[in-house]
């Protein structure tokens, strides 16, 4: 590499060290599989604050409701508005098969539900082992939103873009 390929890595890791520092960027230690293998235990994550309404596909981040201090990760499947269907182990945007390209294993308990205005359905990418998801604790409301996740940059040998 050069000294132009240093002094731009140098600048990029300044700008964004400064960010971190202002509070516009957080990273965040994995600790189990519910979104693998986009996410594994043990990948450390950088996300962005969140702001207003996530994209179908964003991963997310929000506190437990169940756990002072726990933050969950998980991917954004449906919007305000639409229903939600599990049926056969599928997802269905309202009554249109998702073309659910993050789900690993069958997507569990059968049932639909209405995302309310102000909240967003979320689930796992590793539908098994999944938990505190919306099947469980309903729409997250979209004000509980803290972050989203950008990019994974440990271990390196798996850093780049949360897909």
């Amino acid at each position: 590499m050069g000294k132009k390929g240093l002094i731009a890595g140098a600048v990029g890791a300044t700008l964004v060290a400064g960010a971190a520092v202002r509070g516009a960027f957080r990273r965040f230690a994995i600790v189990e599989d519910s979104m693998a293998p986009a996410i594994e235990a043990g990948d450390w994550v950088l996300a962005k604050r969140a702001i207003g309404v996530p994209d179908r596909g964003d991963v997310i981040t929000y506190p437990d409701p169940a756990a002072t201090g726990r933050t969950i990760v998980k991917r954004v499947i449906g919007l305000p508005w639409e229903r939600v269907g599990l049926e056969s182990g599928r997802v269905t945007i309202n009554g249109a098969l998702l073309a659910d390209r993050w789900a690993q294993g069958i997507t569990e308990p059968e049932g639909e539900w209405t995302v309310p205005e102000g909240h967003v359905w979320v689930l796992g990418d590793n539908r098994v082992a999944s938990s505190t998801d919306s099947r469980t604790i309903g729409p997250v409301p979209i004000s509980d939103i803290q972050w989203k996740v950008v990019g994974r940059y440990w271990p390196t040998s798996r850093a780049g873009t949360i897909g």
